[in-house]
């Protein structure tokens, strides 16, 4: 089965057909820039001229960066607020004429590492996170997801740990490798007391550079980037809208 996963990110929107009994890409990723927050109609245009960019006419898994209940989005903490309580699905889907599956984003990509990539056939607790515009957090217990875990709003200093650490905040506070290393390796930390990750996957755009900044962390858990890099969200959307 091959569907369209698209990734909705704080900056852009990304995506690609998939083929979702390999989780492999079967076209050239193809990005559409946001730079202003988009409310939901427009959002939903601006997904509907990415499926047309592919001539798309099958199902579409969007990954969207906040809680999601079946299609019903609860949270919006990097984009538009009118997108809290929102049923984005059927409006994605009234939008493009489409069948559309949404699931949090941070989950999408988990499920495509635990299912092709870093995470596939391992046992026990495994912890994946996203840097980018915020920190996306997937939990997975011997395979299994716990859906919607929000661990990039665990609190410093009285604010979203993301503020701190996300990819975001290093461009904004323009910090060096080492220097925010060392601030993510305060955060794990905190994570690593919480819940006793067996393995810890990092994935988002930053994850490609992560032999500039893996070797700054302090951490008795071993890490390891996702193997799809930051195109686990599309292929791990794809999947969501395969069940």
């Amino acid at each position: 089965m091959n569907v369209l996963g698209i990734d909705i990110g704080g900056s852009a929107l990304k995506g690609a057909p998939v083929d979702t009994k390999t989780g492999k890409l079967l076209a050239e990723r193809h990005r559409i820039a946001t730079p202003d927050v988009l409310a939901p109609k427009d959002m939903a245009l601006a997904i509907k001229e990415l499926a047309a960019h592919f001539n798309w006419k099958g199902p579409i898994g969007i990954g969207f960066p906040g809680v999601v209940h079946g299609n019903v989005i609860r949270t919006s903490a990097n984009l538009h607020k009118d997108f809290i309580d929102l049923d984005a699905g059927k409006l994605f889907s009234k939008v493009t004429g489409l069948p559309v599956s949404l699931v949090n984003d941070a989950d999408a990509a988990g499920a495509a590492e635990a299912t092709f990539g870093a995470g596939k056939g391992r046992k026990g607790t495994v912890l994946l996170l996203t840097f980018g515009t915020g920190v996306g957090s997937a939990l997975f217990v011997d395979g299994i997801l716990y859906p919607n875990s929000e661990f990039g709003h665990l609190k410093i200093k009285g604010k979203s740990a993301e503020c701190f650490v996300s990819a975001a905040a290093k461009e904004r506070k323009k910090l060096s490798y080492k220097k925010w290393a060392h601030k993510v390796s305060d955060y794990l930390n905190q994570l690593e007391t919480v819940l006793w990750p067996e393995l810890i996957i990092v994935g988002g755009g930053i994850s490609a550079d992560y032999k500039k900044w893996f070797k700054y962390l302090k951490l008795r858990t071993p890490i390891m980037p996702a193997a799809f890099l930051n195109e686990a969200g599309i292929v791990g959307a794809a999947l969501s809208a395969k069940k």
